[in-house]
């Protein structure tokens, strides 16, 4: 059976530990596994613009041995009469594996519906799974184990608050999501993070008050207040949410020692300023660079199915 990632759901507790694992090895033997899947090729669908997204799977298929092939949406049938189980049927004879940044989830869930080949949540309006394996590997790298870890996410609660979400499940961290009233993210999405956080010992908490978030955290996390698609609201929220962005003072109420996080690209002087994001504090630039390590792991586990890495040799 074909498997996928659609949400960090799709990997589940084991799977979520393993792709990690197998991140950081990625990362410890750069170079070592240039043929791990050469021949293959990866499609890269992007209804959205991206700057880490796309440089950084392509850089991973590279460093697998693959062919990465973009693919515009002026480029596609798709949307011009085409559907999107047609497309499906016919990139899974040409492809190894598929990502696709796009708008709607249900987009991405049809192409998984109708491939033969792994079909990989690049960012949808919903879920940014990518990114919060990305995340969770830069914490690793600055705390170890994360379980009993405290992050703080101030701000919207976008696709990027639900991924944390459901990576705060799974591995036991204690997530406190500081958002102005009507901005909390989807409550589904909490209840089903909650449910698997009280496996692991972690916690799902949502506040209004940015300050009582953060205080004590290891991990201050933020992200643009207007997603793309939401440019039009941008002089609304930045009204709503004056008060939430991470400055100083508000990083002076976390722990000495914590960290700050941002998925990028950053509004400066909206959600973050200057002085916290280039800050000692900072960990923004390893956060990007851990993208590809991330999803090298992902193309090779999910094409090959050896989420441990045993053939790697």
């Amino acid at each position: 059976m074909t498997e996928h990632l659609l949400s960090l759901d799709s990997l589940g507790r084991d799977g979520v530990r393993e792709i990690l694992d197998l991140s950081h090895r990625f990362k410890r033997e750069p170079g070592r596994h240039r043929d791990a899947l050469a021949g293959g090729r990866v499609g890269m669908i992007f209804d959205k613009p991206s700057t880490r997204t796309r440089v950084s799977l392509e850089a991973a298929a590279w460093a697998l041995g693959m062919l990465p092939i973009v693919l515009r949406p002026d480029e596609l049938q798709l949307g011009h009469g085409e559907t999107v189980a047609d497309t499906a049927r016919v990139l899974s004879r040409y492809l190894s594996a598929l990502t696709i940044r796009t708008f709607a989830q249900a987009r991405v869930d049809e192409l998984a519906a109708h491939s033969s080949i792994p079909i990989i949540n690049a960012l949808t309006d919903e879920h940014h799974p990518c990114q919060a394996l990305a995340d969770a590997m830069t914490l690793e790298e600055a705390f170890g184990d994360v379980r009993g870890r405290r992050v703080a996410f101030v701000g919207d609660g976008n696709n990027v608050a639900h991924s944390l979400i459901q990576a705060a499940g799974y591995l036991g961290f204690d997530l406190r999501i500081a958002t102005p009233e009507g901005y909390r993210p989807d409550p589904a999405i909490v209840a089903t993070g909650r449910a698997h956080a009280a496996e692991t010992g972690g916690s799902v908490e949502l506040v209004t008050d940015p300050g009582e978030a953060v205080r004590g955290a290891d991990a201050v996390y933020t992200d643009v207040w207007a997603s793309m698609g939401k440019e039009a609201e941008r002089e609304e929220r930045r009204r709503i949410f004056a008060g939430y962005t991470v400055n100083g003072p508000m990083m002076a109420g976390a722990r000495p020692t914590a960290i700050f996080l941002h998925c990028l690209p950053a509004h400066r002087g909206d959600e973050v300023t200057d002085a916290v994001i280039d800050g000692p504090q900072s960990r923004v630039w390893d956060q990007a660079e851990n993208r590809v390590y991330t999803e090298q792991a992902l193309l090779y586990a999910l094409i090959t199915g050896d989420r441990r890495g045993e053939r790697l040799g």
